[in-house]
């Protein structure tokens, strides 16, 4: 299988998903590259606060980030970039591992507490 490497801006923690003002584009990331890695795909994540030596070390991340990393994030599949400066959507994600991303479905546990009369909730 491929690898997905996502070279993150520079955030607070490793995924972004922190603090009192969680970005909710990043919490779907999450749950993207989770799929993903269900699917069996390798993904490498690195934050320019935490992993500068990834960015230097890798000369198409250096050309494409912009003097003020402007084009992050940068999306990279076995060496290609696939995306930049923005974060892709989980169906084209997907594609490029020749995956289906599917739907997610949320379904109700239980029928309702309430009958709907008046006063029951």
């Amino acid at each position: 299988m491929k690898t997905l490497q996502i070279f993150d801006p520079a955030m607070c923690c490793s995924t972004g998903v922190c603090g009192p003002s969680v970005d909710q584009t990043l919490v779907k990331l999450a749950a993207d590259v989770a799929f993903l890695k269900s699917k069996g795909v390798t993904v490498e994540r690195f934050n320019l606060a935490h992993q500068p030596e990834a960015f230097t070390a890798n000369p198409l991340v250096i050309a494409e980030m912009g003097a003020a990393a402007e084009h992050l994030p940068i999306f990279m599949v076995d060496g290609e970039i696939r995306a930049k400066g923005t974060y892709p959507h989980r169906n084209e994600m997907a594609a490029w591992f020749g995956l289906t991303a599917g739907v997610s479905e949320l379904k109700m546990a239980a029928l309702p507490c309430c009958s709907g009369e008046e006063g029951c909730c």
